[in-house]
């Protein structure tokens, strides 16, 4: 078995232990990978080892890496600039980072130019940290409704990067209170908007994150090993 191999065994492990102790099932949290600066040989090895959805930051990565990387699910998880949707609009299943109404603008006009509806998360700051984007969580609720008009955009939850902390029970909080807006939003039973996907939790933190309610995790170092900027 290689490193990746087993990195995944490992995290797939923790999450089975982790959904046994709330009786969730398994296969109810979706693993995103997160290939941030990785090499299309190690996504690969990651795809062959049981990986069906990657995560992006950057847009010129998944430009760089789609026709390199076997068939997977790809996600925009990063800030996307307006500019740069579309250059992604056809090739990702799911944008994790619409934020303001430029971008949804942007998204909904390109993505009528191809005819399609393209799945997003709403990103909140839930730390209300100024080097984050996402939307403030008292602004939430109005953003969400605002969106109700677009109809090439299907809002399918919300998604959020905790603070970072070395201790991950200190972003309990955070975890907890984007799982309240979560379920305000879903009683709302808002015509075209699905809570589906609560996407949170990372590397030292996706345990607490389950834990709190995440659907969705985005994992790269624990996958991957620490990234190597050049």
């Amino acid at each position: 078995m290689s490193q990746i191999a087993d990195n995944i065994s490992n995290i797939r492990q923790e999450i089975t232990k982790t959904c046994m102790k709330l009786g969730k099932k398994t296969e109810e949290v979706h693993l995103i990978a997160v290939t941030k600066t990785i090499e299309p040989e190690r996504i690969n090895e990651a795809i062959a080892c049981g990986i069906t959805d990657i995560g992006e930051n950057k847009v010129q990565e998944v430009i760089n890496k789609y026709d390199l990387v076997s068939p997977v699910n790809w996600h925009m998880i990063g800030h996307l600039q307006t500019n740069k949707v579309k250059y992604i609009i056809d090739k990702v299943k799911l944008i994790h980072s619409l934020d303001r109404i430029s971008l949804a603008e942007e998204i909904q006009k390109r993505a009528e130019r191809i005819n399609r509806s393209i799945d997003v998360l709403i990103q909140v700051n839930i730390g209300q940290e100024e080097t984050k984007s996402g939307i403030e969580p008292e602004s939430v609720h109005n953003f969400i409704e605002a969106l109700q008009t677009f109809s090439h955009i299907r809002v399918k939850g919300l998604m959020t990067v905790a603070p970072y902390e070395e201790d991950p029970e200190k972003v309990r909080i955070y975890f907890k209170a984007m799982r309240e807006i979560f379920e305000k939003i879903r009683a709302k039973k808002l015509s075209g908007i699905e809570m589906k996907y609560l996407s949170m939790g990372m590397t030292n933190d996706y345990k607490v994150a389950i834990e709190e309610g995440a659907n969705m995790i985005r994992i790269g170092t624990a996958i991957f090993g620490s990234r190597i900027y050049r």
